[in-house]
């Protein structure tokens, strides 16, 4: 049986490509979801990939993903600093998690480095632009192979 994986993203990540491109490059968050969808089938998983702005719908998601997804990926955005409502739906739902950034939140301003996703995440993956989504689809395969 194929594993399938949530990818969910936050806030102002539907603007990559024109937002900040010192901080997070050209790439477009349609190229990224592209390059997941391929490495998702070299990898034999299922993906289903999301965008939101708002909090409580991320909320929403991550608690519907109980029971349907076998792993999350999340780039919560600005949320990773603030939300512990999205914090207390990962641990609601025991799903295996797994961070991801596409700057290095630690080398950005203080307030960054403070994560309330990385309490409960297995991992995370910060620094390497869109790229870092393909290296949590195949953490993300190495978890489940291991279960």
């Amino acid at each position: 049986m194929t594993a399938k994986v949530l990818v969910l993203n936050g806030p102002n990540l539907n603007l990559l490509g024109t937002r900040e491109p010192d901080v997070y490059g050209a790439e477009t968050l349609a190229g990224i979801e592209a390059n997941c969808h391929a490495r998702a089938k070299a990898l034999d998983l299922e993906i289903e990939f999301r965008q939101t702005n708002s909090e409580g719908q991320l909320v929403d998601w991550v608690q519907q993903a109980r029971g349907t997804f076998d792993a999350l990926i999340l780039n919560a955005g600005a949320y990773t600093h603030t939300s512990v409502a999205i914090l207390d739906a990962l641990k609601a739902v025991q799903i295996p998690t797994i961070e991801v950034h596409l700057s290095n939140i630690h080398q950005r301003e203080e307030f960054r480095s403070h994560s309330y996703i990385s309490k409960v995440a297995v991992g995370m993956i910060c620094g390497f632009g869109g790229f870092g989504y393909e290296m949590a689809l195949e953490s993300a395969a190495r978890l489940l192979t291991k279960k």
